[in-house]
């Protein structure tokens, strides 16, 4: 690339993350097309480049944007919806008859102001499964944000496509429509093993096989789901997918609260990821992951906030606080899970359960131009003696005030540039009357 194609220029404290966690004082990223071209003094990238926007804010941090690696994201509609039951009970009585109800107009509605709070609180990549995928991954695509987005298939029949042999011919269909786009990946999703046959669990991991996609799960979730599997297979929720063949470097899966340390190895061996959400696990009183028993075997952990309707936000500086000190309180250690651990759970963790670390995750050179920008002139983040420290334990979602996606800006001073925010609340209010009629 030459001077000329460099558009832009980020300025601030820069914290590059990854492993080194570099920090640039007056600092600056320069972004050419989609790609960091180079990291290093603002007024030396300024010299360097005289014709590119420059992007700053005062006391301003320059970071890698937050990964969240599993998301419901159109279930921003049943915020509040049902709160302060059980999984299942939640799950069977409440949410399943209200998505009986959706349409793909609720669902880009939905991912729409998901994406409104993703981005205005940091989070730059996401990962999702749920229904009407296309929907989901077209909105997410005009937002402008990254994500890994799929269909969740179950044995019975869905809203969206009806019996299970649709399923596999629309998540075909959906392979196809994305194949080539720039930010939107497409997964194949099972919801869980208490919801999806040995058959269709086989049957998905073929089709993932077949477009090289990570293959997401909820699994061991509850002391219930471990209790349904002893019962249904004679087996633990993990041994029965790896007696299915499908323990391996593509799964994610999504919780994993109740393992054995016998599990944690397996998986560890397997090269399986974990998709740790902290607060939902919390609500919905699931329990808590041995997350630093995860860590220490070697499994690469990313952190999720799950859909808002069990969560209630799908806000990652939240969930950063949450994850380290729920270890904390629960192991009764306070040097369990530490600020870096944490943030690296949010950034690159994220980025390697994805299959995305040489893209995302830091800010270097070559790497994509995912990047958030807060505001330190605050009375909670003053003064600064460790960064991690400060990200994990003081800083908001709101403390968020630009946001560079693939070398574009979708939020400037606090206002995204792709959503039409008032329209979007405005609409979500109207869908109340639809969704709980």
């Amino acid at each position: 690339m030459t001077t000329a194609d460099v558009h832009l220029i980020v300025c601030g404290t820069v914290y590059t993350g990854g492993q080194q966690g570099t920090i640039i004082e007056e600092g600056g990223v320069a972004v050419a097309g989609d790609t960091i071209q180079a990291i290093a003094s603002a007024s030396a990238l300024e010299e360097q480049y005289p014709g590119a926007e420059v992007l700053e804010l005062g006391r301003g941090l320059v970071m890698p944007g937050l990964i969240n690696v599993h998301t419901h994201a159109p279930m921003a509609l049943m915020r509040g919806l049902a709160d302060d039951l059980p999984l299942m009970t939640w799950l069977q009585e409440h949410i399943f008859p209200v998505e009986g109800r959706l349409t793909p107009e609720l669902i880009t509605l939905g991912t729409n102001l998901s994406a409104l709070e993703m981005i205005k609180s940091g989070t730059t990549s996401f990962c999702d499964m749920y229904l009407f995928a296309k929907d989901v991954a077209r909105a997410a695509a005009s937002s402008g944000l990254r994500a890994w987005v799929g269909e969740v298939l179950y044995d019975f029949p869905s809203p969206n496509y009806g019996e299970l042999d649709n399923g596999f011919v629309y998540m075909e269909e959906m392979f196809a429509e994305f194949a080539e786009h720039s930010r939107i990946t497409v997964t194949a999703n099972a919801h869980a093993i208490y919801t999806c046959s040995p058959d269709l669990l086989v049957r998905l991991k073929q089709q993932a096989v077949d477009h090289n996609s990570r293959y997401i799960i909820h699994l061991a979730e509850t002391q219930a789901e471990v209790d349904g599997a002893m019962r249904q297979f004679a087996k633990r929720p993990v041994a029965h997918l790896d007696g299915l063949g499908l323990l391996d470097s593509s799964l994610v899966a999504d919780h994993c609260v109740v393992l054995s340390s016998e599990e944690i190895a397996l998986m560890a061996e397997r090269g399986v990821n974990v998709a740790h959400c902290p607060e939902s696990n919390m609500k919905l009183a699931s329990g808590v992951a041995p997350i630093p028993a995860l860590l220490e075997a070697g499994v690469t952990v990313g952190l999720g906030t799950d859909g808002a309707a069990s969560n209630n936000d799908v806000d990652m500086f939240g969930e950063m606080d949450s994850a380290a000190k729920l270890q904390k309180v629960h192991n009764l250690d306070p040097t369990l899970l530490n600020a870096k651990q944490t943030l690296d759970m949010a950034t690159m963790g994220g980025a390697r359960l994805l299959g995305a670390a040489d893209a995302i995750g830091s800010l270097e050179v070559g790497k994509k131009a995912d990047m958030i920008v807060l505001d330190l002139d605050q009375p909670h983040l003053t003064p600064l003696y460790s960064i991690p420290s400060h990200l994990v334990y003081s800083a908001t979602g709101a403390d968020v005030v630009h946001s560079v996606i693939n070398g574009h800006i979708v939020m400037r001073d606090r206002q995204v540039t792709t959503i039409d925010e008032h329209e979007v609340l405005a609409k979500c209010r109207g869908a109340v009357e639809v969704l709980i009629r």
